[in-house]
C-alpha cells in the first residue's frame, strides 16, 4: 500500500520538473533567483537526508550494512561525477540527468517503504530538487539549440524514470533489514551528494549574497518545522 503510494506521490515531482522545463524553455531564470533557489532547495533536500533517511539507519542491528550500502553509494557519485566530467554534451547530460532521477524515484520509494510521513518529507525536497533539474536542464538543452517542444518532451520522458525508481523501490523493501538498511545507505550518500555536490556548487557559481545563502538554512529550518508540525 505504502509503495503504490510513493508512486501516487511521484506525480508531484513529475508535474514539479515538467513546470520546470516549460519556465526555462520559454524564460531563463536570472542567475540570482537560481542561486536563491538552489540554496533554499539544498537546505530542504539536507535536512530530509538528516532528519528523515539518517535515523532509519540508526536502527540497524549492524553497522555492515551501512559501510556495504554508503560505499556503493560513494562509488555510484563519483562514476556519476566522472561521467559527467567526460560527457559535456546534451546527449551525455540527459543520461546524467535521467540517473538521478532513477536514483530519486528509488529513494522516495524507500521513504515511503519507512513511513507514509517520512515518504511525504522527502517527496517536498525531491519536488524542489527535481524542479531544479527540469530547469537547469531545460537552460543547457536550449543553448545546445534544441527547440522548445524538443526541451519538454525529452524532460517529460526523463521524469518517467522517477516512478520507474519508486516501482523498483517496491522488490527492495521486500528484502532483510540488513539488506534495508543497505539501501537506505546508498540514499543517504546520493542525498547528501545531491547538495554539496550539484545544487551547493551550482549555486556558488554566482557571487553570493547573504539573503540568498540564508535561505538554505530557512529550507532546512522549514522542513524540521513540518516534521513536528507532523508529529
Amino acid at each position: 500500500m505504502a509503495l503504490n503510494l510513493a508512486v501516487e506521490f511521484t506525480i508531484i515531482p513529475v508535474v514539479a520538473a515538467i513546470v520546470g522545463a516549460v519556465i526555462a524553455a520559454y524564460r531563463k531564470p536570472g542567475p540570482t533567483l537560481a542561486s536563491a533557489f538552489q540554496h533554499f532547495a539544498a537546505g530542504v533536500v539536507f535536512a530530509a537526508a538528516a532528519a528523515e533517511v539518517l535515523p532509519s539507519l540508526k536502527h540497524g542491528t549492524s553497522v555492515w550494512p551501512i559501510i556495504i550500502g554508503g560505499g556503493l553509494g560513494i562509488a555510484a557519485m563519483l562514476i556519476i561525477k566522472w561521467l559527467g566530467q567526460r560527457n559535456k554534451g546534451p546527449t551525455g547530460l540527459v543520461a546524467l540527468v535521467g540517473i538521478d532521477v532513477y536514483i530519486d524515484g528509488l529513494v522516495l520509494g524507500l521513504g515511503f517503504a519507512a513511513s507514509s510521513k517520512t515518504g511525504i518529507l522527502l517527496t517536498i525536497a525531491l519536488t524542489l530538487e527535481v524542479l531544479f533539474l527540469g530547469l537547469s536542464l531545460a537552460a543547457e538543452l536550449s543553448e545546445a539549440a534544441f527547440s522548445r517542444v524538443r526541451i519538454v518532451f525529452t524532460i517529460v520522458v526523463m521524469t518517467l524514470l522517477l516512478p520507474l525508481g519508486a516501482l523498483t523501490a517496491s522488490s527492495v523493501a521486500q528484502f532483510s533489514p540488513p539488506i534495508l538498511t543497505g539501501f537506505f545507505a546508498f540514499g543517504l550518500v546520493a542525498l547528501l551528494y545531491l547538495v554539496t555536490e550539484e545544487l551547493l556548487v551550482e549555486a556558488h557559481e554566482t557571487p553570493d549574497q547573504p539573503w540568498v545563502t540564508a535561505l538554505f538554512f530557512v529550507g532546512f529550518l522549514l522542513l524540521l518545522v513540518l516534521e513536528e508540525a507532523m508529529g
